[in-house]
């Protein structure tokens, strides 16, 4: 067992989506000796950590340069939860996205291991390319064909760590579609329910694509969707085990785009109007009809909590953050509660 309440975290990307909202679970336990690393940009990632108890905040540049120049400068670390890259599916910038989400990665893993400290990473479920099907976290990562530049810098490191025998050492997580909280600042990137959202209350209806293979109607196509909150969840539990390698992390469950944003309406009490647009046609050969995680692995390593559901996942991303205008907040925690129990 790995404790994290025994020493300093260091959360990369912790103003971001996924790092602000393990910055809030671990303030949940109790725990706020936590090092947020990011780069504050032009965006408002930065009213991520408003609410938020942490100890201190560095560069990523800086953060970078204290652990390659003194390795010791940050204390006594525990744990790394590195969520820090460039997450945007369509960077067209290649050198920046090796350097950003390729090299900083084996700067920060190589000193983790050689201080000794656990080390989890962020991969993607976009490593997987293609695939639509059989999605497997013990897949030969040889045969993986990812389909973007994004993909690639993830699916490298992983190749990378392979190759060097750290697998056996750090833990990397390929994320599924997570949506919830704190993930405003993303633009296009934002999952569909926050556009979904927002364009209800704009227009009174949401836009989907068309369906371009028979087997598929309108609205039907397939994805793992995953609460943040259970992503989180299941990050600190691999963070806390003895368990190492590629995990996926997703519900294992395939839900349709209509199964998405239909509670969207019924939170918001408005009628169901959904509108079915053309694909770009640059996107058609490269869409997924269907992706589910499988994951076995996670549940062999003793977790056992059960998924949310995405319909209660969507009325409480809805009711109790999109409508208020609010994000995530340890002291709300139990007016959240509330809520929840009245829905």
């Amino acid at each position: 067992m790995h404790s994290l309440d025994r020493g300093r975290i260091v959360i990369t990307g912790g103003a971001g989506f996924i790092g602000s909202a393990l910055v809030w679970a671990l303030n949940m336990r109790g725990i706020d000796d936590i090092l947020v690393v990011d780069r504050l940009d032009q965006s408002e990632k930065w009213k991520n950590l408003v609410p938020l108890r942490y100890r201190d905040y560095a560069d990523a540049s800086d953060f970078e340069s204290g652990i390659l120049n003194r390795p010791a400068a940050f204390g006594n670390v525990r744990a790394v939860l590195h969520l820090g890259a460039c997450s945007s599916t369509t960077e067209t910038d290649t050198a920046f996205l090796m350097r950003n989400n390729y090299e900083y990665t084996k700067n920060v893993a190589q000193w983790a291991i050689e201080q000794g400290i656990r080390f989890v990473y962020a991969s993607s479920a976009a490593t997987y390319g293609g695939l639509e099907r059989d999605l497997r976290d013990d897949s030969e990562l040889d045969s993986l064909r990812p389909l973007n530049m994004y993909a690639y810098s993830k699916h490298r490191f992983d190749l990378y760590a392979r190759d060097n025998g750290w697998l056996n050492r750090i833990t990397g997580l390929k994320y599924f579609n997570v949506f919830g909280p704190n993930e405003q600042h993303k633009g296009e990137m934002r999952s569909l329910v926050d556009k979904a959202f927002h364009q209800i209350q704009e227009t009174g209806s949401i836009r989907l694509f068309k369906s371009y293979r028979s087997e598929y109607r309108d609205g039907e196509q397939r994805r793992d969707f995953l609460y943040v909150k259970d992503a989180t969840a299941m990050t600190l539990h691999l963070a806390e085990r003895e368990a190492y390698g590629l995990y996926n992390v997703g519900s294992g469950q395939a839900h349709t785009w209509l199964e998405l944003v239909r509670p969207i309406f019924r939170s918001l009490r408005a009628p169901e109007r959904i509108e079915f647009i053309d694909m770009p046609a640059e996107l058609r050969d490269k869409y997924q009809y269907c992706t589910c995680a499988t994951i076995e692995r996670l549940r062999a390593t003793g977790y056992d909590r059960t998924v949310t559901s995405i319909d209660r996942a969507v009325d409480d991303y809805v009711s109790n953050y999109l409508l208020p205008g609010r994000g995530l907040d340890p002291a709300q925690a139990e007016t959240c509660a509330a809520l929840n129990r009245s829905a």
